[in-house]
């Protein structure tokens, strides 16, 4: 254990206590800090250390890992007296496993590169299962030095890991995914809906369809949550409609279209401003249950 790199976590949440937990059992040191005493009294279960602040946790460590929810608690926590850049020491690695926009992770690397701290973006995809089971899909920005590491810290938490280029990269790749995601739990959402209104057996059709091209880790993941109307928040629709944001806008930079994209986002708007924002985004299925007139469950 001696030898194995000190960790500060900063941001216990629905994916960040999980993945915490998972570096605990894989043998490392762990001091954690975020702002909810019921999250840091979990990580204390799972043999980790809670600190009372961002300096306390992470002033001994050599790799500082954040995961908060977007660039503004990004920039809170890395920026000011109280921020990660002022408390790491030189030579640590700073890795930033938030989705967020590019540009915040390439002003992240410059800024914490004039203190001497090393950074990667290492945003991931898989949801609160995939966090709790170690097989995220890691998808990293930065230096090959750096990533090769932080490469045995990766593999504690998931099971597809590349680097997908320099600083910002992997947060391109992250917005795609998302892009991705959305667009399928909207056609399967729209499916479900197509499906029961016409008289068919949602569970077989589902298993059917999840076997055939149409199968996908979005409809083996969330096939229950349309069956069973069960919209425990696994990834939240408030998050994905800020990542909607985020590929909406840097897609607009470089004059990339849309088309499709553009309009899930406004769907997974439109739920949001309904009220589903603290839902699983597989909840995108009640947006399609209203507008063909069916009443919403769950």
């Amino acid at each position: 254990m001696s030898n194995l790199p000190k960790i500060a976590w900063i941001g216990l949440g629905i994916m960040g206590s999980p993945m915490a937990e998972n570096l605990i059992k894989a043998g490392y040191q762990v001091t954690g800090y975020t702002l909810e005493q019921d999250k840091l009294d979990r990580l204390a279960a799972a043999g980790g250390t809670a600190a009372a602040s961002i300096a306390e946790a992470v002033q001994d460590a050599d790799v500082v890992i954040t995961m908060v929810p977007a660039s503004p608690q990004v920039e809170a926590i890395a920026y000011g007296p109280d921020g990660i850049l002022d408390h790491a020491r030189p030579g640590a690695l700073l890795i930033d496993m938030s989705s967020i926009t590019p540009q915040t992770s390439i002003d992240l690397a410059k800024n914490a590169g004039d203190k001497g701290i090393r950074v990667l973006d290492a945003p991931v995809s898989g949801g609160e299962a995939g966090a709790i089971e170690a097989v995220l899909s890691i998808m990293v920005g930065g230096q090959q030095a750096d990533f090769d590491a932080a490469r045995p810290l990766f593999d504690a938490l998931g099971k597809t890991i590349v680097l997908c280029g320099p600083h910002g990269a992997g947060q391109t790749v992250k917005a795609a995914n998302q892009l991705i995601v959305a667009v399928n739990i909207q056609a399967c959402a729209e499916a479900v809906v197509f499906l029961e209104k016409s008289g068919v057996d949602l569970t077989a059709a589902l298993d059917v369809l999840n076997g055939g091209l149409a199968g996908s880790t979005v409809l083996a993941r969330k096939k229950d949550n349309f069956r069973t109307r069960d919209f425990t928040p696994g990834f939240r629709i408030d998050l994905h409609h800020k990542d909607m944001g985020i590929v909406t806008d840097a897609a607009r930079t470089v004059g990339a279209a849309l088309p499709v994209g553009s309009v899930v986002a406004q769907l997974v708007a439109s739920l949001r401003a309904q009220g589903d924002g603290g839902l699983d985004h597989s909840a995108l299925l009640r947006g399609v249950e209203r507008l063909s007139g069916h009443t919403t469950q769950g």
